[in-house]
């Protein structure tokens, strides 16, 4: 069976800093994995190492069945859509001349039209917003700029770096829905890393429960809740569920 992300045995250090401590994972053509835990976990740098950000050391990684190590990192991160933590849009440049980077990089045809279309799919659409700048939107706003550049190119796989992280209550809520809704609609493969359980369970069809770069536990929330592995994966599940308890007493 191909998968459409594989990492096999990943190892990486910085200096005296283990990242990455023999880890793997498989994601299915579809699926939306979240990789959660506290900073220094190692989520990111895995995230990274299926676009080649991060070359691990050991390991080995592959998209669709080829070895990211075979493709240029350029051929590869036009391939794939990403949607850093803080957007990474560009400053100068208006909302679809931003959205519509990736198309034209990859000499799509209409790549203004195909920008449109993906800023239409995220609830922005280009009439309103395309002539304005990143400053003059709000935070959320920015976050579903940049789905939607990741988006725009038709890419099949999408790696997300805590972008709702640094959003109000409110936002989040609203594009989780959205994103949420625009998977049922594209069916596109993702990685989301995030430190929020609660939110891994909303969106995710699989969770990776990582810390001090090894994985504690993968499987559905179900199966973390009902069958917690470690201490930390049980307290991090508490958590959870008393932030949503808490959230459903407010409503």
């Amino acid at each position: 069976m191909t998968f459409a992300l594989e990492a096999d045995r990943l190892r990486h250090t910085f200096g005296a800093v283990t990242a990455l401590d023999n880890v793997s994972v498989r994601v299915a053509s579809g699926e939306l994995l979240a990789v959660v835990g506290e900073s220094g976990s190692g989520k990111s740098t895995l995230l990274r190492a299926f676009n080649r950000m991060i070359d691990p050391q050991h390991g080995l990684v592959r998209v669709e069945g080829d070895d990211v190590k075979a493709i240029s990192a350029v051929t590869l991160r036009r391939r794939i859509g990403y949607v850093p933590q803080n957007g990474g849009l560009m400053p100068h440049w208006r909302v679809l001349r931003n959205v519509a980077l990736v198309p034209q990089l990859n000499n799509v045809t209409q790549s203004l039209q195909s920008a449109r279309e993906a800023l239409q799919l995220v609830g922005l659409p280009a009439d309103t917003y395309g002539d304005r700048f990143p400053h003059q939107l709000s935070g959320g706003q920015r976050q579903r700029v940049s789905i939607a550049r990741a988006l725009a190119a038709q890419q099949s796989i999408v790696l997300l770096d805590e972008p709702f992280g640094a959003l109000d209550a409110i936002s989040r809520g609203q594009l989780h829905e959205s994103f949420a809704a625009l998977r049922t609609t594209l069916s596109f493969t993702a990685v989301l890393v995030t430190h929020d359980l609660a939110e891994a369970a909303l969106l995710a069809d699989s969770i990776a429960v990582m810390r001090e770069g090894r994985i504690e536990q993968q499987g559905t929330f179900h199966a973390l809740r009902d069958a917690p592995a470690t201490p930390y994966v049980a307290m991090l599940l508490k958590q959870a569920l008393q932030s949503a308890a808490s959230l459903g007493a407010r409503a």
